[in-house]
């Protein structure tokens, strides 16, 4: 059902790094989490937390994890704007919420990026639209 997930937050100067850090967990147990600091258009100090996740049973560990912590009607809102032309599916996920081990999906705003590779052939956005409403039925 799903090739990879890559993740992405940014943590700002007023975020604490380790509940950051156990947010990504609480959603990704497995993660292997890399840093990367960086500058913000203030010049202030941003650390950037990415990794990806490809084994077959964590992966699948999520989605199970997802379907029974998220509202259906929250995964097929909008599915057409959430997955690209290549069958990447993009959700974010409220960062309070995940550090209190809560799975909430968010439209906008500051939060957990991840990015759901589709294992639909071909890689098409039709395809990946079908095969992930037909598991989620």
């Amino acid at each position: 059902m799903i090739h990879n997930i890559k993740f992405r937050v940014f943590v700002y100067e007023n975020e604490n790094l380790d509940d950051l850090l156990q947010a990504v967990l609480n959603i990704l147990p497995e993660a292997e989490i890399e840093a990367e600091e960086a500058e913000g258009l203030t010049e202030n100090k941003i650390i950037i937390l990415t990794g990806t996740v490809s084994k077959k049973r964590y992966t699948n560990a999520f989605f199970n994890k997802l379907l029974e912590s998220v509202e259906l009607s929250d995964l097929t809102r909008n599915l057409e704007r959430k997955i690209d032309e290549n069958g990447n599916w993009f959700l974010r996920f409220d960062k309070d919420d995940a550090i209190n081990e809560k799975l909430s999906i968010v439209d906008c705003g500051d939060s957990i990026h991840l990015k759901i590779k589709i294992a639909a052939y071909p890689a098409r956005k039709d395809t990946a639209i079908e095969k992930l409403n037909s598991f989620l039925e």
